[in-house]
């Protein structure tokens, strides 16, 4: 437990200044954790970070990652899409040159993790430039969330959520985590203003709150796939960048969908 503290007090030290002065020092921030989580995907999969499956897919993930300004220069904005078909292509390419070592469901991992991770990360950066009071309130959400979860789910968990995948989880901890995201939400959204109309503010948080554990439960399949306790060791007590994430991971692009960012 107190490495667990420690490590989130000192990640928080670093990401949320980073989060206050936004711009590059937070995009570089958001692109670097992006690609830890696509090395994370690389690693479960059993494949080497320095080889050439490793940097199609982190060059697809990387050219869907960036903000969106960062590529002015091309055509359009699909062309982002183009290029990530592009590496798409050498991948299944690549396994042709390595007769099925590198296999089509390899290269269909690989980039369904790059799709999955990079367009997560590209909208964290997208809420930092809707507004610093944007970011948080979407993170304090997922925070709560996770928050409510544990400590509910220690004191009055009894029912197992989804026993197969996540043995921990109970459904007074899904709902407790969710309940505590509501009120804070609710309080956050009155000092900081988001959604101005309550009855949706209510809807909207509730949906994801839900959305993020939904996420959770998702990296929780896929860790029992392949046989792992975490998705990375980069947190000493929390795992990976995956771990960390994995609830963000769907919330953002739902808040997009709801226009907060």
């Amino acid at each position: 437990m107190k490495q667990r503290v420690i490590t989130a007090v000192v990640a928080l030290l670093i990401f949320i200044p980073l989060a206050i002065i936004g711009k590059t020092p937070f995009n570089i921030l958001t692109i670097v954790l992006g690609l830890i989580a696509m090395s994370e995907i690389l690693i479960m999969r059993k494949k080497l970070l320095v080889s050439p499956e490793a940097l199609f897919s982190g060059l697809a993930a990387f050219v869907l990652l960036v903000p969106t300004t960062w590529l002015d220069f091309l055509p359009s904005n699909s062309s982002r899409f183009t290029i990530f078909y592009f590496f798409m292509l050498l991948l299944l390419l690549y396994t042709v040159i390595t007769r099925n070592r590198f296999s089509f469901d390899d290269a269909a991992v690989l980039l369904l993790g790059a799709l999955f991770i990079s367009m997560g990360f590209h909208y964290l950066i997208a809420a930092r430039q809707a507004g610093l009071s944007t970011l948080f309130f979407l993170l304090l959400i997922v925070w709560s969330t996770d928050t409510g979860a544990y400590l509910f789910g220690r004191r009055f968990g009894k029912h197992k959520l989804a026993p197969h995948i996540s043995p921990n989880k109970t459904w007074e901890g899904s709902i407790g985590g969710t309940l505590l995201a509501l009120v804070v939400g609710i309080i956050f959204n009155l000092f900081w203003p988001q959604i101005t109309n309550w009855a949706l503010a209510v809807g909207m948080i509730l949906v994801l709150s839900i959305v993020g554990q939904f996420g959770d439960l998702v990296e929780s399949a896929l860790k029992r796939f392949y046989g792992v306790k975490d998705s990375g060791r980069i947190l000493p007590g929390h795992g990976g960048i995956l771990d960390r994430f994995d609830s963000l991971l769907f919330v953002l692009p739902v808040a997009h969908f709801m226009f907060l960012l």
